[in-house]
Order: structure tokens, then sequence, then C-alpha cells
């Protein structure tokens, strides 16, 4: 069954500025998708939308079946929603903004107060439940917020930058949750994120924004495999980086069997089709080199490489 379905939807502002423009794409129960892309992409105006936050200017979403238009209360009720500014009472402790939350999400009494509980052990919160808000932790604060939008017990979780600003320590304990959700109560998830990481380790599809236009989408795997050839990554000296990778560059673009060359950051990505078979010729070539190489490998296709492929840039990360 389809969780969610969004066809065509499209988010104008003024005449002429289109912050989301005929976004379709569709995910299934008990996946978890990523939405991709830079800042000012429209990944969180597609969430607002999505989840009726703001109001769509065209097109249509359907969430478990219903018309968001038409049934805009019966979709409140099967979503959770986390956003990127936290938005709990500094001031009070973590207990009362649970239960606070939940009495926004019409949950009372017995009811409230085991899910609470349950939320709290969860999310590793119950030694601090009686601790004031603002004297928690960034990565405390932040699975708090996620823990107040599960108060009822939604089908469909939205996690807006849910790990942003973060230690990787804390982002990694997230990780961890969001999975546990998905895996135990087969809870679909769709997320926003500027970590390719991120993306990798959690989703089953992806969903890549530039501008407001969706430019890929699909299975990871499946994308993967599109991304056929095999990858040698040549990195250099950083005190020889630009000239080393502009020599290089002309010489591995002149091999027969290179399908491509890129140059990123740091590094010389040359595509071939069968990496491992070639990486003798790679080393033959690179041996009268007069830089020095600091590394060479071959790797299959990451989702760094699918990035790449349809952009042409590095996602920048915050």
């Amino acid at each position: 069954m389809l969780a969610i379905e969004v066809e065509n939807l499209t988010k104008q502002y003024g005449k002429h500025f289109k912050a989301v423009e005929k976004a379709s794409f569709s995910v299934e129960t008990g996946e978890i998708l990523a939405l991709l892309g830079p800042n000012g992409a429209g990944k969180t105006t597609l969430f607002k939308m999505m989840t009726s936050l703001s109001k769509i200017t065209a097109g249509k979403v359907n969430i478990m079946g219903y018309d968001l238009h038409k049934d805009e209360y019966k979709v409140k009720s099967l979503i959770g929603y986390s956003c990127q500014e936290i938005g709990l009472d500094p001031e009070s402790s973590v207990l009362f903004n649970m239960r606070l939350f939940g009495k926004y999400q019409h949950i009372y009494g017995d009811k409230l107060k085991k899910r609470v509980d349950f939320l709290l052990q969860l999310f590793e919160l119950k030694e601090v439940e009686n601790r004031k808000v603002k004297l928690l932790s960034g990565g405390m604060k932040k699975k708090l917020e996620i823990a107040t939008s599960l108060i009822a017990e939604p089908k469909i979780l939205f996690l807006d930058e849910p790990t942003l600003g973060l230690d990787i320590e804390s982002r990694k304990k997230l990780w961890g949750y969001i999975q546990q959700l998905n895996e135990e109560q087969e809870m679909t998830i769709i997320l926003t994120t500027h970590y390719l990481e991120e993306a990798e380790k959690l989703c089953d599809k992806l969903v890549i924004l530039e501008s407001g236009k969706i430019i890929k989408q699909g299975y990871i795997n499946d994308l993967k495999e599109e991304v056929a050839n095999d990858l040698i990554k040549i990195n250099f000296s950083k005190y020889e980086e630009h000239e080393a990778i502009e020599y290089a560059y002309s010489k591995l673009t002149n091999l027969s069997f290179v399908n491509e060359v890129k140059k990123v950051k740091q590094e010389l990505i040359v595509s071939v089709s069968n990496g491992r078979s070639y990486i003798t010729d790679i080393l033959d070539e690179t041996k009268n080199w007069k830089y020095n190489i600091k590394s060479i490998m071959v790797t299959e296709a990451s989702l760094e490489d699918i990035y790449l492929e349809h952009t042409g840039n590095y996602i920048r990360e915050v």
C-alpha cells in the first residue's frame, strides 16, 4: 500500500517564483525516503505542504489513501512532524513538555502517561524527565522534539533535518532510534537531510531536489546500479593539489579504457567499466608522473556518486 503519494505538487510565491514545481513521488508503507538537496532546494517547503502547514498552490497529496485537501483532519491524525526549529518550552521540564504535546494531540489520562513513559525510555530521556529543557544538550533536545511528534502513534513520521547541528555521536544515536521505529513499528518515515551518509545509512528511496524541481528519484540500490562503472579515486598531496589534478586530468582523459574523469575537491574520480581489471594500468600510467599521489583506490558507486552524477556538485554539509 502507498503510504504517501504526491502528484505535481507546486508552491508559488507571487507571480513568478516557484519554491516547488510539479513534484511527484510515492512512498510504500514501511519505507524510509530521503529528500536530498542543498539549502533552498525546496525540501522544507515540500514538507510543509505535505503536512498541511503551508497552502498548496497546485497538485495533490494522498496520505494512507486519504486526500489531504478533502480529509485534512484524518491525515493529521496519521502523521507526526518534527521540524528544524525545536518548538519546546525551555523553562519547563522534559516531562511537562511531553504531556503538553500529548494534550495538543488529544491524548489524555492513562493513555498519555503510558505513551510518555514509553517514549522517554525509548529515547533514553527518563533520567532527565524533571530537568528543564534549556539545560539539555543539543542532542537531548532533538530527541525530545522527535519524541513529542510520536505521542499519538503516527503511521507516518516527517523529520525535517533531524540531526542538523549535532555531533557525529549524537547523530548516530538518532539514526538508531529512527531505524528502530521503522523496523519494530513498520513506521513509514520521510526525512530531509544535508548528510549523504545519513541518507545512505537510513533510507530505501531517494528524491533529489534542486531549485524546487525533482531531478532524480528512485530506490538507492537501483540508482547505484545506474552508475554502473567502477570508480578509481586518486588523491594528491594538498601542497601540490591544484597543479597535480590538472596534470593528471589531462593524462587520464587520453586513456582509451577511461570513460570519464571528474575533478572533485582534492581528488580525481576516474570512471572505468571494470576498475579492478584496469587498476594496474592506472598505476603504470602514474609511475612517471611528476606529482606525488597520496592514495589511489577502486570503489563501487556510493550515494555521493549518485548525487554528483545528477547534479555535478557536492552537497554542502552544514
